[in-house]
């Protein structure tokens, strides 16, 4: 696969989660807890992949005991906790906060390349990881941050930690098998996890049959909450999240991360649109800065795709 496959579909995961930013929050603030709704995602994830994998490549789904424990680890921390407290961490925060504070995962992914792995890191990586972070400080207006919920700041750096370990787990799991049966696992393990902590026996049917209004140019049209969980499972999590594998085979985690540092700003530019959270000149300024630094990044000289670290 070519990197700019690698880079297309890394982008377009973004733009998938931003979009998604914005359905969930319209879901939370419906009523259903973002325990339910993360429990959901979970769940529906990966019937929709165990299916394709039974349907296209079932000897897929074989692993060793070994590898088992550790595809259960990679999806409870990687995908349970990740979008758990994401979902906590915008219940509580502007969306774009919310993500800032996510996506410091590829800052600990080039950390830990670099003093764990102890690969070389190229000083271009590093001064773009800088300049993306400040141009994401200056899109969530973080100097505002004495305003910040406490809870939801500290939701938001515990996903971004989960994250991180989802970028590596994932390139490590990828180096064994193909990304739709570990993408299945992945979900499968988040889907029991939270299965247990909250039995479906308990869980509060009636809460997707309530009317939502849409947020945006459509205020007078309501769909059930229900419709807007089947977005967030297929087009809010299935698809960008394969679309994050595709990438990680060919760009590796950290220039995967780095790609998706876009999410926040298209993420704000969306909740601008859709949910009304304004965007100021200086925010603006801000996303464009997080572009620069992502093209700074991209356009250094990559002689192989293994990850944020780069010799040179």
């Amino acid at each position: 696969m070519s990197a700019a496959a690698g880079v297309a579909y890394a982008s377009g995961a973004a733009l998938l989660f931003a979009v998604n930013g914005s359905v969930s929050k319209t879901v939370l603030e419906s009523g259903l807890s973002s325990l339910r709704l993360v429990e959901l995602r979970s769940a529906g994830a990966a019937l929709c992949l165990l299916l394709a994998v039974l349907v296209t490549r079932p000897r897929s789904l074989r692993a060793t005991p070994r590898e088992a424990g550790f595809l259960v680890v990679a999806g409870i921390i990687g995908i349970g906790l990740v979008q758990w407290l994401y979902f906590v961490a915008i219940g509580r925060l502007p969306v774009g906060i919310a993500l800032l504070l996510e996506y410091l995962a590829p800052v600990l992914v080039v950390v830990w390349v670099r003093f764990v792995r102890r690969e070389q890191v190229r000083a271009r990586i590093w001064g773009a990881l800088v300049l993306s972070v400040l141009g994401l400080v200056v899109v969530a207006e973080a100097w505002r941050g004495l305003r910040l919920d406490g809870l939801g700041v500290l939701a938001g750096l515990g996903a971004a930690m989960s994250l991180a370990a989802y970028y590596l787990t994932s390139e490590r799991g990828l180096g064994r098998r193909d990304p739709l049966s570990l993408a299945a696992w992945t979900f499968a393990a988040a889907a029991v996890f939270w299965s247990v902590l909250q039995p479906w026996w308990t869980f509060p049917w009636g809460d997707l049959a309530r009317a939502v209004p849409l947020p945006g140019p459509l205020p007078e049209v309501a769909v059930p909450a229900g419709l807007l969980v089947v977005w967030v499972v297929v087009l809010g999590t299935v698809v960008p999240y394969g679309l994050i594998l595709l990438a990680l085979r060919s760009l590796g985690s950290a220039r995967t991360g780095l790609l998706g540092m876009a999410e926040p700003v298209l993420a704000a530019l969306v909740a601008y649109l859709v949910l009304g959270e304004a965007l100021s000149p200086v925010q603006l300024l801000g996303g464009a800065v997080v572009l620069i630094g992502i093209v700074l990044a991209e356009t250094a000289r990559q002689p192989a795709p293994v990850g944020l670290a780069q010799p040179g």
